[in-house]
């Protein structure tokens, strides 16, 4: 490869760290690329949780008599740089998935590192582009708590126009309480990864990935 040819190469590999900050600054965070090592999934998973802004959420359907429902939403798990691996969601009950959850608790939720733009070309469903589903209850934040102010700093942060959502709509805060971790970030079927290892990863891998 020529020198124009290495220089073309770099400036397009430049231009795309670029788009992928903005997409993140965009959102109210620059998104981190820098990608934990496999073998830290702890790391991984929370790395995974702090740089996306949605995901999957599924819920036991109310109206489909028990099946199970997907529905693409935002969340945020935290401030930027203080995320807490603890999905937050900002959710009207005029939408199937807070009705749902309403009735039954019982959720999972889901993340694929495609968005973050870290998996190049490779398809998503390869083991190397890591995903991630959480298991546990979909419940709602105590009004007035200091846990309601944080999930709306932290929503609102990274979702901006959530403020100016209809007030009239119903819109409340719902957390998921973990239960249950299920981790792909490489070859070799899923990463042993107990809920305590995830919500208390080492602090020198948790402070430079967020």
């Amino acid at each position: 490869m020529g020198t124009k040819g290495l220089l073309r190469n770099l400036h397009v590999f430049s231009l795309v760290l670029f788009l992928v900050g903005f997409q993140g600054s965009a959102q109210g965070r620059f998104f981190s690329v820098k990608k934990p090592d496999p073998k830290e999934a702890a790391a991984t998973a929370r790395w995974l949780v702090s740089q996306n802004s949605w995901g999957v959420l599924n819920t036991i359907s109310s109206d489909l008599g028990g099946a199970p429902f997907g529905n693409v939403v935002s969340f945020s798990d935290g401030l930027p740089k203080k995320g807490t691996g603890i999905p937050y969601f900002y959710l009207t009950t005029l939408d199937p998935t807070a009705k749902d959850a309403m009735k039954d608790e019982r959720a999972s939720f889901t993340i694929s590192e495609y968005p973050i733009g870290t998996c190049g070309k490779i398809d998503p469903e390869n083991p190397t582009c890591a995903k991630i589903t959480l298991t546990g209850k979909l419940k709602l934040v105590d009004k007035n708590s200091k846990e309601e102010e944080f999930a709306k700093s932290s929503l609102f942060s990274k979702h901006v126009e959530m403020k100016d959502w209809p007030k009239d709509h119903n819109f409340q805060f719902f957390k998921l309480e973990i239960q249950n971790i299920f981790l792909i970030d490489w070859f070799g079927g899923p990463k042993p990864l107990s809920v305590d290892e995830y919500l208390h990863p080492k602090k020198n891998k948790l402070s430079s990935i967020l």
